[in-house]
């Protein structure tokens, strides 16, 4: 007699493996997720501490801050308002002006509405003022 064997697998073990991949894939999620949101914090506040020190060495060589409408750019470039153009790094204050973890330029204020000494800031990864969690604004005024 002849035994009949047949290769491949049934439904039921594919829904089974299916079952069991997606049960996986959503404990990773969950367990990565604040990770990623922890790395974006440490991102911004990284390039924040880099900007800052470039505005407080611009203020030491200019005696104020740039302006609003002169914004981060007058780190990287000089512009015509210098008061002591001498004294302008010929690399700039900072190389570049990084973007924040979802690819958007740093919003910088000057005079500030928020700090002591001038406002920067970004609006979280929605881009819309206000927010909780990931979505969340996060500025200098929060140090």
């Amino acid at each position: 007699m002849r035994k009949n064997t047949t290769k491949g697998f049934t439904l039921v073990e594919l829904m089974a493996v299916l079952v069991i991949l997606g049960i996986l894939a959503t404990v990773v999620i969950v367990n990565v997720s604040p990770v990623f949101q922890r790395a974006n914090f440490e991102k911004i506040r990284a390039d924040m501490a880099n900007i800052n020190k470039a505005l407080e060495i611009y203020r030491f060589n200019e005696l104020s801050y740039p302006t609003t409408s002169q914004g981060l750019d007058a780190l990287v470039k000089p512009h015509s308002e210098l008061k002591n153009p001498l004294l302008y790094p010929e690399g700039g204050y900072i190389s570049s002006i990084p973007e924040d973890p979802w690819g958007r330029e740093y919003i910088y204020e000057y005079p500030s509405r928020r700090s002591l000494k001038y406002d920067l800031y970004t609006l979280g990864a929605d881009g819309i003022e206000g927010g909780t969690g990931e979505d969340a604004d996060v500025g200098n005024w929060m140090q």
